[in-house]
Parts: C-alpha cells; sequence; structure tokens
C-alpha cells in the first residue's frame, strides 16, 4: 500500500502546479489505500504525474547510462558501465534496474485498473494516456537492458500466473508498447496548448517522438542483429516468437511520418543563439537554467528544443551529483570521439586542408565543428581554448581533454553560476535535433540513400548550427563520403553524453563488437609539445606504454587509455543478464545466452 508521501512527493519534484495544493488537501495517510485513492480524477491526475521521477531512475546511478564506458570517452575505472564496454558484465544476484522497474509498472498497471471503472464526471483520458506512456517507458528501457521479459499488463496477486511463467519474447513486449504509444498519442494534449505551469509534461509531439524511437531501434535491430541474442523466453519455448522480418519497412515508413508530424507541428525549434554565445549553443543549452546561467541571460523559457524531459528546478528538485561530478570527469573524450568532428569545410581531417593537427594544444580545436568546443574545452570566458600547459599529462585520467557538456557555467571556479551538486537544468530525453536525425536516418535505412531536399530538412539543420556546410549527393560523392556515415557521425557527436545514445546504436546496427573492441585512446604524444617534455608529460605515470594509431594526420604515437587486450565485448554482451534472484524464485525465467 501506498502512503501519502510516496504520493506526492514525486509529484513535487517535477514541479507541477498543484502539487503545493495537494500537500494540503489530500486525505491523511492512515486512510489511503490503493482500493479507496483512485475514485476522484484529481487522483488520477497526481496518480499519472507521480510516474514522472521515474524517468529518470537508470540516472540515478552516477551517469551510468550516458555512454560511459563507451569507446567515445577517454576514462578509466572499474566497475559499472565501465565494465559493461570491456565485455566484462556478470549476472547479478540482485539488479534494481529489474525489480524496480516491474515496481513502477505494478503502479501503473493499479492505475489503468482502477480507471477502468472510474464513474466520476471528469475526464481522466489526459491521464490515462500519460500513464500508458510511461508503461510503454519502462517496457522499452526492459528490452533495450534484457531483451525478452515477463509481460504484465494487470496487478499480480500471490498465485498469478505470471509468477512462474516464461519470459515473453522482445517482438511479443514490443507490441504491447506500440499499442500503449497509439494509445497515448491518441489520448495526450498537444504541445501547442500545454500551459506554461505543466511544462515538462508529455505531449502528443512527445509521443510520437518516442514511437518513433522504438520503431527505429526495432527495426535496425531486426535487420542487423536479427535473432542472434533472442534467448528462450516464451511458453512456446520460442525467445524469437513474433519474429517477422516484413516488420522492418511499416516501422521505418512509421518512423518517417512520426518524425515529420513532430518536425511540422511548429512547436519546436533548435536552441541556435551562437551569435550571442560566440557559437557555443551546443554547451549552453545543455545548462540553461535562468538568465544568470549563461552570458547572454537566455533563460529555459527560450528552450524550444526539448520535447521529453526531465524536469529541475533550482527550489524544488536540484540535480545534485548526476552531473556535477559525473559529466566532468567520467565523460572525457577519446582520440576517436575528437578525431570525428568534422573540419569547416565539412570534410574529415585526414581530408581537409584545414585541419592544424596536434603539435600545439589549441591546434586540433581549430576550424572545427563548433560542438568539438562547446563540449570539450571549458567557458569561463568566452572564445577559451586550452593553451599549452593547460592539460597536463601526469597520470590516471588525465588524458588530454575535459568535459563541459552538462557542466553549468564557470563550473569550479570561485564565480560559478552553481556550486556543486546544485545544478538544475532540465535533462533531455528526446529533442528536436535527435527527430531530425531519426528522420533521416529511416529514410537512409529504407532508400538506400536521401534527396538533397530530404538532407536540407534534416541533417543539414543539425550541421548548420554545428557550423557546417550543408552536405548534398554531389558534395559526398566529390569527396568519398556517404550518407550512412555523416547519419552515424552526427548521431555519435550531437547526442553525446545523451541517454546512452552510443550503446543503443553501436547494438542496433551490430557493430558493437567492432567499436567497443578497439583500444582507447588519448591525446596525441608523437610530433607534439608533449613528447618530450617532462613538464607537461610523465610516460611512467600510465598504466600503459603508448601505441601508434591512426590520427588526423596519419599514424602517431598516442597514450593508451584501455588497450586493445583488455576490450572483449561480443554479441552475448548486446543484453544485461537477468538477476539470479529473479531466475531462482521462477524456473521458467531463463537466462540471456552467454550468461
Amino acid at each position: 500500500m501506498k502512503n501519502l508521501l510516496y504520493i506526492i512527493l514525486p509529484c513535487a519534484m517535477v514541479l507541477f502546479t498543484a502539487c503545493e495544493d495537494e500537500f494540503i488537501d489530500l486525505t491523511p495517510p492512515a486512510s489511503i489505500t490503493d482500493d479507496v485513492y483512485y475514485s476522484e480524477a484529481e487522483h488520477f491526475l497526481t496518480g499519472s504525474n507521480r510516474f514522472y521521477p521515474y524517468l529518470l531512475t537508470w540516472r540515478d546511478d552516477q551517469g551510468i547510462f550516458s555512454d560511459h564506458g563507451s569507446d567515445l570517452v577517454g576514462y578509466f575505472e572499474n566497475g559499472g558501465m565501465q565494465d559493461y564496454g570491456r565485455g566484462q558484465t556478470l549476472a547479478p544476484v540482485d539488479d534494481e534496474y529489474y525489480t524496480d522497474t516491474y515496481e513502477y509498472i505494478r503502479d501503473m498497471n493499479l492505475l489503468l485498473e482502477r480507471a477502468e471503472s472510474y464513474e466520476g464526471e471528469e475526464s481522466i483520458a489526459e491521464y490515462v494516456a500519460a500513464t500508458k506512456f510511461h508503461r510503454a517507458w519502462q517496457y522499452f528501457f526492459l528490452v533495450q537492458r534484457y531483451g525478452g521479459v515477463t509481460l504484465v499488463t494487470e496487478t499480480l496477486g500471490i498465485d498469478s500466473e505470471e509468477l512462474d511463467a516464461p519470459r515473453h519474447s522482445r517482438y511479443e513486449v514490443v507490441a504491447q508498447i506500440i499499442s500503449d504509444l497509439d494509445d497515448a498519442i491518441a489520448g495526450l494534449p498537444n504541445e501547442l496548448i500545454i500551459g506554461s505551469e505543466d511544462k515538462g509534461k508529455i505531449s502528443k509531439e512527445a509521443a510520437m517522438a518516442f514511437k518513433a524511437e522504438v520503431l527505429l531501434h526495432e527495426a535496425t535491430w531486426m535487420k542487423y542483429v536479427g535473432t542472434t541474442t533472442d534467448g528462450d523466453g516464451t511458453s512456446s519455448g520460442a525467445g524469437s516468437a513474433g519474429f517477422d522480418n516484413a516488420n522492418i519497412t511499416p516501422y521505418l515508413q512509421e518512423v518517417v511520418t512520426l518524425t515529420q508530424s513532430v518536425m511540422n507541428s511548429g512547436a519546436f525549434e533548435l536552441w541556435d543563439y551562437n551569435s550571442s554565445l560566440d557559437n557555443l549553443s551546443s554547451n549552453f543549452l545543455f545548462n540553461l537554467e535562468d538568465s544568470g546561467s549563461n552570458p547572454a541571460g537566455l533563460d529555459k523559457a527560450t528552450n524550444k528544443e526539448f520535447i521529453l524531459y526531465g524536469k529541475y528546478d533550482f527550489t524544488y528538485r536540484q540535480a545534485g551529483d548526476l552531473v556535477s561530478h559525473v559529466y566532468e570527469g567520467r565523460l572525457k573524450p577519446s582520440r576517436k570521439m575528437m578525431d570525428l568532428f568534422l573540419a569547416t569545410d565539412g570534410l574529415p581531417i585526414t581530408d581537409s586542408p584545414l585541419f592544424e593537427g596536434y603539435a600545439n594544444t589549441p591546434d586540433e580545436f581549430q576550424n572545427r565543428d563548433y560542438r568539438m568546443r562547446a563540449y570539450f574545452t571549458y567557458h569561463r570566458n568566452l572564445g577559451e581554448i586550452p593553451q599549452n600547459g593547460d592539460v597536463l599529462l601526469s597520470g590516471t585520467n588525465n588524458y588530454g581533454y575535459f568535459n563541459s557538456k552538462f557542466m553549468s557555467w564557470n563550473w569550479g571556479t570561485e564565480d560559478a553560476y552553481r556550486v556543486t551538486k546544485t545544478k538544475a537544468y532540465d535533462m533531455p530525453f528526446i529533442r528536436l535535433a535527435e527527430v531530425y536525425l531519426m528522420y533521416a536516418e529511416a529514410l537512409y535505412e529504407l532508400n538506400g540513400s536521401l534527396t538533397d531536399a530530404e538532407m536540407d530538412e534534416s541533417i543539414n539543420l543539425v550541421k548548420a548550427r554545428a557550423g557546417l556546410p550543408p552536405i548534398s549527393n554531389a558534395f559526398l560523392s566529390a569527396n568519398g563520403m556517404d550518407i550512412e556515415t555523416e547519419i552515424r557521425r552526427e548521431r555519435a557527436i550531437e547526442l553525446y553524453a545523451e541517454s546512452a545514445s552510443r550503446y543503443t546504436d553501436l547494438k542496433r546496427w551490430g557493430i558493437a563488437e567492432e567499436e567497443l573492441g578497439e583500444a582507447i585512446y588519448g591525446a596525441v604524444i608523437e610530433g607534439t609539445v608533449y613528447e618530450g617534455n617532462a613538464d607537461l608529460y610523465s610516460p611512467s605515470s600510465y598504466n600503459f606504454a603508448p601505441e601508434t594509431t591512426t590520427t588526423g594526420v596519419g599514424e602517431r604515437l598516442c597514450i593508451v587509455i584501455q588497450p586493445e587486450s583488455t576490450r572483449n565485448f561480443d554479441r552475448d554482451n548486446y543484453l544485461f543478464p537477468i538477476p539470479t534472484t529473479q531466475t531462482g524464485l521462477n524456473a521458467s525465467l531463463l537466462q540471456n545466452p552467454g550468461y
């Protein structure tokens, strides 16, 4: 049974207007039970509101699902996603991401059951639709993490058959996710009619964008991964029950339709204030609070890019360790990430005459995609780029670079806008830039190409904010480039450190073994200010000797963060193991392959 505190606290955290009144008006704790609570429309409102914090559940573990441990990150430690990225995951006894998620789903199922018998006069359709969205969100999380899982759409008793049943296949669970999202889309309000006091609530467009994400994920998973990760997950004994290659094309076609609807809704626009922020929109977008959070005096009201996001507030819900420690330290970029950024002529650095190399610390930042400086330099003074000696190569996790995406302005100085653990900017789950990239990718997967017009209404809009010229089929052909590579490059760069995009992308494209199996490198040593300079670089302070790898100027000696021999990610690692406590309780709940 849920007591009063459990009902109202998340509501206060999500910052919806009615929350303060609910502290006063709700019935005392002793009289609130599952049986009597859902009797008024206001109860369904409060009940659906308290599911919003569950969207953030897997970010509570120090940024564990934010590219941490991926091939794009130059950081080393043992445990968590670092071990996962190296293919070192073992089946745990318990896993809160499994048990907690089912607790959330149980609460959602309860609300939906009570809604079926609700007889009040005031409509609860919007609250039911929001709850359907939340249930779909939680099940998609389970599918991404474990593949097939037990599908539960009603509250269970101690004798319920589901407690001893086999898992459903991922395809069966996805069918339920799609059904829930269709109901959510039908019942949710459009973004443009949601009042300012309710910003952060799920809109029709947010549900459409999320459905597009689900469909794109599953279509590409079926295309590139197929049934290779499926276990023995259903009552029929076939973990691939419901798999149908024929779904790939209609899924992708619907992604195009859904993303076009969001793009054409008039509710969203890219947050581009480069002219007043020294081309640093891609930094300040991710630490936007009130007018004091950036040198241009912009606040959250200016942000129409976030479509689905976690709502934070300095008074009611501060982000704490979520960003102030994790993002700065654990998301420093790897050599691969730094070299992904194009030059301002739109060419890879290996082909561009504008690339200035690595000899001095500032050189590689010159004439590059704006996002490189936005993400990986501090912005205590606009226009600042690290100078020689700013980054000392003196031991573990000093590999040559900073991270400043999701870091408050002037973080770490006496003039910092927010002190440690008090960040309060919103955290995006889906934003317009990602919708543009989903649209482009779905078209490519359907047709093998994009027209120039399709590039102009999607990927080129993202590139423009980054200071890059538009691409066209003629440009790509003339420069030996291809649209698939550019779409995937844009996802890696634009969505860096957001919602585990790198891991999910590599897996659904079927290339995680290759990309995560490579050595991770840091700063270039050979031919740079660091070479032979004991004041800037101490080779003996590192665990591994430097190695030669491909860089923007050819083969060069670089710092080794993790050698190839320690990275053994394989197909079995695409899914996490089911906790052994659960498999022990239910003999029909079989483990994922490889564990």
